[in-house]
């Protein structure tokens, strides 16, 4: 069984057991959070809802928080002495799906 849920605006498939990298959650390690389910998937069972299938629901632990690779933005302007730079790391959180349903 496999569901598509959406996940801080995007859509991600998940299933029981397997782990995401997701953008930044507000919340702690070990807490528990729920996602709401756009579409399920078991054998040839399909649900689909409008957005959402109520009363469905994706609980997910969090396991951590990640930060993605630094990368360089450097800013230039020709014949202006301008330049700028800049590093940026993108925030991430790393979750384990436990239920669907």
């Amino acid at each position: 069984m496999y569901a598509i849920a959406n996940i801080s605006g995007k859509q991600f498939k998940v299933e029981v057991g397997s782990c995401l990298v997701v953008d930044r959650l507000n919340a702690e390690v070990g807490d528990v959070v729920s996602f709401p389910v756009m579409l399920t998937v078991d054998g040839s069972k399909v649900k689909a809802g409008t957005p959402v299938i109520k009363d469905v629901v994706v609980n997910a632990k969090v396991v951590s928080h990640v930060q993605d690779k630094k990368i360089t933005v450097f800013k230039y302007k020709p014949k202006k002495n301008e330049r700028k730079k800049q590093g940026h790391r993108q925030p991430y959180t790393k979750i384990s799906i436990e239920s669907i349903g």
